[in-house]
């Protein structure tokens, strides 16, 4: 599901690029997908409402979340992935419009090489335009921290990198860790999800002055339902550098009365 800062770090030297991990090994494939979303703030207004839809395409698996917020800001994400042994993103992008984000519209895929990126600092800022060349290494999971949780034995760890824009290309290394368990309920059954974070880090000189400065990537977190087929239960944590708290869970349909 995901998330990427977009807007990180603008006037700060180049990333010293971290060493590559090994790609995530395939253990659940991905196949037909739709769930029904439900966004909210921290003091647990709902703000938005949403879909995550997945299909397979010939050898690839194309994954959309798309967000409607209230006040007209719309989200959009969408990944293609392979997952062929290990999981492969093959291509990706994102737009963010409204009062709610700093406009985004970025995309890069593997087969061309390339880039496009048009962003903001922040929200109201002049936007800039960026496109080139985007090296694509083996373990870059942009829009896939979900994917990769839900295929990680249990007390597993995983590790890859994330491209954000500036609006030129830099590499972040992403780190997926377990936090523990918790109970909850569903009607009179109990159920057990593990907690996991999603942990963001910017290497190098670059990595410090931003520490010094206040401008560190967002973490989040994921919980899944435990068991033979892992589920998404809920995530939370900020959608772009600086950005609120949200928390997206699953949601039903509103039958009319």
């Amino acid at each position: 599901m995901k998330l990427i800062a977009v807007g990180l770090l603008a006037s700060l030297p180049a990333w010293i690029a971290a060493a590559t991990a090994a790609p995530v090994t395939v253990r659940l494939p991905e196949g037909n997908t739709r769930g029904l979303l439900v966004v909210r703030s921290a003091d647990g207004a709902t703000i938005a409402h949403g879909e995550l839809r997945q299909k397979p395409a010939p050898g690839l698996i194309e994954s959309s979340l798309i967000l409607d917020f209230k006040d007209g800001s719309h989200r959009e994400e969408i990944v293609v992935f392979s997952q062929n042994k290990t999981f492969r993103l093959e291509s990706y992008r994102l737009v963010e419009r409204g009062p709610s984000f700093p406009a985004t519209d970025v995309s890069f895929d593997r087969k061309s090489g390339q880039f496009k990126a048009r962003t903001q600092d922040r929200k109201g800022a002049e936007e800039q335009v960026a496109s080139g060349a985007l090296e694509m290494p083996a373990d870059l999971y942009n829009g896939m921290a979900l994917v990769l949780l839900k295929n990680l034995a249990e007390g597993e760890r995983a590790s890859g990198q994330m491209a954000v824009f500036t609006p030129k290309p830099r590499l972040i290394k992403m780190d997926l860790s377990p936090e523990g368990t918790e109970k909850v309920r569903s009607g009179s059954n109990a159920l057990t999800v593990r907690r996991y974070l999603v942990k963001l880090e910017v290497g190098g000189l670059t990595g410090l002055i931003a520490s010094l400065i206040g401008k560190d990537p967002p973490d989040s977190r994921y919980w899944l339902v435990t068991g033979e087929v892992p589920g998404f239960a809920r995530f939370e944590g900020a959608m772009f550098l600086n950005g609120p708290v949200w928390r997206i869970e699953m949601t039903v349909v509103e039958w009319p009365q």
